[in-house]
């Protein structure tokens, strides 16, 4: 069964070392969500993509400043959203990460002057809703403090070998 997506909240579960995504919590058409490093970061990395390759702002602007240009669309959309912002009970993240099931998988498209976000889970459980562009903006956000919290934006530690070898190699010389 699908539910309507009216409210979304991420958590972090180090045991689990996957995001919790709260739908809904604590209402009637509650659902939540497993979302694995791998789909979180790929997620993050192509809806990235898609708003910045989607955004008419950027479309209208020279190349060099469409960057900044969706860097300030993106604080925008942070601004606009801030008062919808709200706590969730840990009391009812800890019933919706007991309920949870894996994401198997996620679609991001076009619906005119809003976005189709849609979860699917592994046992046939999901959600769906039309954020606008701003209220996409801020679920990304908030996924990726998530993801940072969860230290899945750090760059790779280095093997010994691979250390061994760059200490072994000639430093270059300046003048």
């Amino acid at each position: 069964m699908v539910r309507v997506l009216k409210s979304v909240t991420f958590v972090y579960d180090m045991q689990e070392d996957r995001v919790l995504a709260a739908i809904n919590a604590g209402h009637q058409e509650v659902w939540s969500c497993w979302l694995t490093r791998r789909l979180a970061l790929a997620l993050l990395d192509r809806a990235a993509e898609y708003l910045s390759s989607t955004s008419a702002l950027a479309q209208r602007a020279p190349a060099d400043f469409r960057g900044e240009l969706v860097a300030f669309e993106r604080d925008a959309a942070m601004t606009k959203t801030a008062g919808a912002m709200s706590n969730t009970s840990a009391d009812v993240l800890k019933s919706s990460a007991t309920a949870a099931e894996l994401v198997e998988r996620l679609m991001i498209s076009n619906q005119g002057d809003r976005v189709r976000l849609e979860l699917r889970g592994r046992s046939g459980g999901g959600a769906a809703g039309t954020p606008t562009r701003a209220e996409l903006q801020r679920i990304l956000q908030m996924l990726q403090a998530e993801v940072a919290k969860a230290g899945w934006l750090a760059a790779p530690a280095k093997s010994p070998a691979a250390a061994a070898v760059e200490a072994a190699a000639p430093k270059p010389v300046r003048h």
